[in-house]
């Protein structure tokens, strides 16, 4: 318990050292990324823990950020006045679900508040993650990873083909979240160092709540079911109840990523729904270590940045899937756990001779 709330400390340290180097170099827009950045290790750390602790696989949490981020998008952007005092329109409003705002350009629209639309969106993404999770995680190995793949592409399609989801050009004029306390999720300017600590803060407690899980006693039957399926389920763990529950709860994470992620950056387009997408997240847990949530985070972080920051070009997927590939040549254990020693007597072995012991 100690270790971890240290480890915790820790990062709080380390967030509020970056912020303070960005001050002091001159480059607070760093910080922009940097709140990217957080809010897809939100998506990673959650995968995490399904791909790393539960031992499955997911070519599909694209899918999942993309219905948070669509969802919130399309009820806090959709004009709702033609149907305002009738139906469910007078309902909502009789509860405070709408507000009326200005538009882009200056018309004024009737809109879900941002509260029930993030609610409804991690609510949806839970429902469909236990509606696909059901059947698919019957599944494993390489079966497991063409469904989830599948589920992924028919997300991917849907965005693009949906006219009232923007199709190609995605939404945007999505408003900025107000969270209360003078706090909102906003890409402005101004909010730019109160978003990077509100973004870390969030991973922080993300990163609290999972470390806590795997310490429990649900951590040690999902280790169990990474290791032998049959054999934890012959110990009386209910290997399909805790897959399941393990993915529904790292597609809320990778959804509330999207929600947040969205209102930030005011819009959402086809490219969050892509395949490659998910390849990307996969890449980024299997470089930082799939046992490892703080491994993913850190060395996940620095990809992501850098991707980020534009320092990969047009290349930036063929870079992610290069790294995939050698990660699992190389360092299937992550990064962080490399053996230099065994990657080099693995890239000299002849192919077809037996791999050194020890």
């Amino acid at each position: 318990m100690r270790s971890r709330y240290a480890q915790l400390g820790l990062f709080a340290l380390v967030v509020v050292a970056v912020q303070l180097a960005t001050a002091l170099g001159g480059k607070p827009f760093y910080l922009t990324q940097l709140t990217m950045t957080a809010y897809a290790g939100l998506v990673v750390i959650g995968l995490c823990l399904f791909m790393g602790y539960a031992g499955q696989i997911s070519l599909g949490h694209a899918g999942f950020f993309a219905i948070g981020g669509y969802t919130s998008a399309f009820l806090t952007t959709f004009d709702l006045t033609a149907g305002r005092g009738a139906g469910l329109t007078a309902w909502a409003g009789r509860w405070h679900l709408l507000v009326q705002r200005p538009d882009l350009y200056g018309g004024e629209l009737l809109t879900v508040r941002p509260w029930p639309a993030a609610l409804a969106a991690v609510a949806l993404a839970v429902l469909v993650a236990a509606l696909v999770g059901v059947p698919v995680l019957r599944l494993k190995g390489h079966y497991l990873a063409m469904a989830t793949l599948g589920f992924g592409t028919i997300v991917s399609s849907v965005v693009v083909g949906t006219e009232r989801l923007g199709a190609a050009d995605g939404l945007s004029g999505v408003p900025a979240f107000e969270l209360g306390l003078g706090l909102a999720v906003t890409g402005g300017a101004a909010a730019r160092v109160q978003n990077y600590y509100l973004a870390w803060g969030l991973v922080a407690l993300g990163m609290w709540l999972l470390l806590n899980l795997v310490a429990s006693r649900v951590g040690r039957a999902l280790r169990a079911i990474h290791g032998a399926e049959d054999a934890a389920g012959a110990m009386g763990i209910d290997v399909a109840d805790f897959k399941l529950r393990t993915f529904v709860l790292s597609a809320a994470f990778a959804a509330l990523a999207g929600v947040l992620l969205t209102h930030y950056t005011g819009g959402i387009g086809p490219s969050e729904a892509a395949v490659m997408k998910s390849v990307r997240y996969v890449a980024i847990v299997a470089v930082g270590g799939m046992g490892s949530l703080w491994g993913t985070l850190l060395v996940g972080s620095a990809l992501q940045f850098l991707s980020l920051r534009g320092l990969f070009g047009s290349f930036d997927d063929a870079v992610f899937g290069v790294i995939l590939i050698a990660v699992m040549l190389f360092a299937p254990d992550g990064l962080l756990r490399v053996d230099l020693a065994g990657a080099a007597r693995a890239l000299l072995r002849r192919p077809g001779a037996p791999a050194a012991e020890g």
